[in-house]
């Protein structure tokens, strides 16, 4: 393992991060490794756990690696987990000029799993990294020496889902991106309604979430980071698309929650015709965090994918 420092166990940030995760999944808590990489020149923060076969687990926009705070301890038993902070995002380094696109995020994923020694890996993305993770894939079939097996997309962002290219549009130019950073970005009490429209039902948001995502937040550079993001969106959208042929082969599961606000769901069968063998599950009542929301029927059907094409 490439890391500077490592944290061992589930204490210091992680046990704040990370208070009901074992509880809600498990019956016996999980090491988890709180490692550091260099990327780029740049610090890149992971949570490590388990044993067995690597498995990546990319998260979406504005988030990181807790937002698996309730797959992580769920997938070390079987898995060796690796739960990145992407650069500009969580507790990662936040560097100048840095290209947000899902290409260039992807050829750093690639260059971190060369690091971390991994030659065949599967790999589960949500909403923005969900695109990430198609684009990885896109990468690792031009790439003879890195295996992707299996990939597990949750409510992906794709080119057939709307609201995304809407909000792109807004945030994308320089009046709305100045609009947002004078107004959301620093409104703290519209985070709740935010996190609320992620939920199918805002009544199960854990205890916990909105100050673990809100944490990282207060970082500089964090909003104009997912900014960053929003300028290139419909470009990488259109780039992604044209990637989709080179992936078909790939034994693929799509999960989506039937109230998911953000991605819509409308857009599922539509990706899923782009591949070959793809299973497409649909959990009724959640949102666009079907892993937060309903974390036992989401590990389970992400268990029983991974058990059933191994």
């Amino acid at each position: 393992m490439s890391a500077s420092e490592k944290q061992q166990g589930v204490d210091g940030r992680i046990g704040e991060f990370f208070p009901h995760a074992s509880s809600a999944v498990l019956t016996s808590p999980v090491t988890i490794d709180e490692c550091w990489a260099t990327l780029d020149g740049a610090r890149l923060r992971y949570l490590r756990a388990g044993s067995g076969p690597p498995l990546l687990l990319i998260h979406g926009l504005l988030g990181y690696s807790f937002s698996w705070r309730f797959t992580l301890p769920a997938f070390a038993p079987s898995t060796t987990v690796y739960a990145v902070d992407l650069l500009g995002t969580g507790f990662s380094d936040r560097p100048e000029r840095l290209d947000c696109g899902f290409r260039a995020t992807a050829e750093g994923l690639l260059r971190f799993i060369d690091q971390m020694g991994i030659s065949s890996f599967d790999v589960l993305g949500t909403s923005h990294g969900g695109a990430v993770a198609m684009m990885l894939a896109a990468l690792c079939a031009d790439r003879p020496d890195k295996r992707l097996n299996r990939l597990i997309l949750a409510a992906p962002v794709n080119p057939w889902s709307p609201h995304g290219r809407l909000i792109a549009r807004l945030l994308g130019n320089q009046w709305g991106s100045s609009l947002f950073l004078k107004t959301f970005a620093r409104m703290p009490l519209a985070y709740d309604f935010w996190l609320n429209r992620m939920y199918g039902d805002s009544r199960r948001i854990p205890p916990g979430t909105l100050e673990g995502y809100s944490a990282p937040l207060t970082i500089p550079g964090s909003f104009e980071h997912g900014l960053d993001i929003m300028r290139c969106w419909n470009t990488d959208l259109r780039e992604l698309e044209s990637v989709l042929p080179k992936i078909s082969d790939y034994p693929t599961l799509l999960i989506w929650g039937n109230k998911d606000r953000a991605v819509y769901p409308s857009s599922a069968d539509t990706l899923r015709r782009c591949f070959k063998d793809c299973a497409l599950s649909i959990i009724e009542g959640a949102g666009h965090l079907p892993y937060e929301e309903t974390p036992e029927e989401f590990n389970r059907i992400v268990i029983d994918f991974l058990t059933a094409t191994s």
